[in-house]
């Protein structure tokens, strides 16, 4: 299985509260960026899970779309931050539970 990200709207860097709280949870960032979503981006996904930015998502046929309505970390206090990376945590468990095994 292949997880990616990518944003309507990516950042130039990851936001250092953001890294903080992914490095936290021992999620390496070494060659990570913000990238942008692209049509490519969603032809290549099973899955297509946003996070209350589903207006913004290009929509195409035979995707499964999910909403995580999650909010925005940008600029939000460490705690805020934490709260926000465990929420993300615990709807990827119950989405990798759902799913079928092979």
């Amino acid at each position: 299985m292949t997880a990616s990200s990518a944003g309507t709207a990516p950042a130039a860097e990851v936001e250092p509260g953001i890294a903080q709280a992914l490095l936290e949870a021992g999620v390496g960032l070494i060659d990570a960026y913000p990238k942008p979503l692209t049509d490519e981006v969603i032809q290549a996904a099973d899955i297509v899970v946003t996070m209350g930015r589903g207006d913004a998502c290009p929509a195409l046929s035979g995707r499964r779309y999910l909403d995580w309505p999650v909010s925005d970390p940008d600029g939000a206090p460490i705690a805020a931050v934490q709260d926000i990376r465990d929420a993300i945590d615990a709807h990827i468990t119950a989405l990798l539970d759902s799913l079928p095994s092979d």
